[in-house]
């Protein structure tokens, strides 16, 4: 078929087009902008468009004098009319794989895709597509995006659920010094309380980042503090092993994971001795969420990474344990550590933790494969705020989660599979007991 130009002038509207097109206009017309008109206009002898009224409309938009055209003349009216449906309807029916979509508009880098409604037009799609398959928060616990938010009702009301069941609130911990310093992150508490982990944070990563594997999966954390990775992951199958320094704290959570017959054990030793206890290669996932140095300071053992008398000291600590625990995870697994920077109390600056506990995990053969941001509730953030700013320093609300991988991130589909999270209220009832 020849392609040729006609005047925009010489085109018809046809009057009974059926299809809503003003929405688009906008998009299309910033599409020949960008790319220049390269869909011709399909039109009959009599100039009556057939298919392109977006196109049509676009062109008026940026005061185009001639369009390229198609002129169709081997067509009876009747065709004509079932061609203009058809041709509207096949974009109905069409769907998207989202998997290719998202490859594509990845690989998209100095094009803003959203000038094309790859923003506003397709958040109906996502939205329809989630409906279809239920809520995100329904299949991964949270939505798998790159903020964690601990505000949102449905975060609050899994982490309940939690809390009655595991029961720890921070009782070994009691001894603990904590450092009112400025900028304190922490996980839950007032501002003058130790810090426990979030239990909705561990039920994801157990969800998201545990192979699919039969029986025998297991885990383990060279920073262990409280009971809370220990119960949830054991609760959820899962065979899990702490390093604990304090005996205090240690025999605290072995009592409590035996309450509940769960396959859960902590061992009192310093976490860089772990491969006395855990053989290499033997772990499907590494968590930890260490020390932030001095801002909670847990006993005064002389190998204790929090009473340190410098960064260098602490981090040296965490260095050595993290180095071993990589030797304890098998090949194509994750390990996922939560942490989050730290002021020094004279100058301000930041010592860059996150930076240094990237360096070891790739120094290490690992791979940085994500990083997520958990926002904590404000708490005492707005009374700070002030005096702080005095300094323009910022009030921490958030902490880090890096994910770490060992070995072919080819691997991770086959040996992952999909996220199961399984029937909630069966779960909280207790039928897993």
């Amino acid at each position: 078929m020849e392609i040729i130009e006609k005047k925009l002038e010489e085109l018809k509207p046809y009057e009974n087009n059926p299809r809503k097109n003003d929405e688009a206009v906008e998009y299309v017309a910033n599409s020949i902008k960008e790319f220049g008109f390269k869909v011709p206009i399909i039109i009959d002898k009599n100039g009556v468009i057939i298919a392109g009224h977006t196109r049509y409309k676009a062109s008026k938009q940026l005061n185009l004098d001639k369009v390229p055209c198609i002129i169709v003349d081997d067509l009876t009216e009747e065709q004509i009319k079932a061609f203009r449906l058809a041709d509207n309807k096949v974009s109905e029916i069409a769907e998207w794989d989202f998997d290719l979509l998202d490859k594509e508009l990845n690989s998209i880098l100095d094009i803003n895709m959203e000038d094309f409604g790859f923003e506003e037009n397709f958040k109906d799609i996502f939205e329809t597509e989630a409906e279809k398959h239920g809520k995100l928060i329904d299949r991964f616990v949270v939505p798998p995006v790159t903020i964690f938010d601990t505000r949102q009702g449905y975060w609050n009301e899994r982490k309940k659920m939690w809390r009655e069941k595991i029961a720890d609130n921070a009782e070994a911990r009691k001894n603990a010094i904590v450092q009112t310093a400025q900028e304190r992150p922490y996980f839950e508490g007032d501002f003058n309380s130790v810090s426990l982990l979030d239990p909705v944070l561990s039920e994801i990563i157990v969800k998201w980042f545990m192979p699919k594997i039969e029986n025998g999966i297991n885990c383990f954390d060279v920073f262990a503090g409280d009971t809370v990775f220990g119960f949830v992951s054991s609760y959820l199958k899962k065979n899990f092993t702490g390093i604990e320094l304090r005996k205090e704290q240690a025999d605290f959570n072995n009592k409590r994971v035996e309450n509940f017959n769960l396959s859960a054990k902590y061992i009192c030793d310093d976490g860089q001795n772990v491969l006395k206890h855990i053989k290499e290669n033997t772990q499907d996932l590494l968590f930890s969420c260490p020390p932030y140095f001095d801002l909670e300071v847990y006993s005064n053992l002389e190998n204790d990474a929090s009473n340190q008398k410098n960064y260098e000291e602490f981090y040296k600590i965490i260095n050595t344990a993290f180095i071993n625990a990589v030797k304890c995870l098998k090949n194509d697994r994750f390990a996922v550590i939560v942490a989050g920077d730290i002021r020094d109390k004279k100058t301000g600056r930041y010592y860059d933790f996150l930076t240094d506990i990237k360096n070891t995990f790739k120094n290490n053969g690992m791979v940085l494969y994500n990083e997520m941001i958990l926002i904590n509730s404000y708490g005492t953030a707005g009374i700070r705020a002030n005096k702080q700013m005095q300094n323009r320093k910022v009030v921490k609300v958030h902490q880090n989660i890096l994910v770490f991988y060992k070995g072919d991130t080819n691997n991770i589909k086959e040996n992952f599979g999909e996220v199961e999270i399984g029937n909630l209220e069966e779960f909280y009832e207790g039928k897993n007991e």
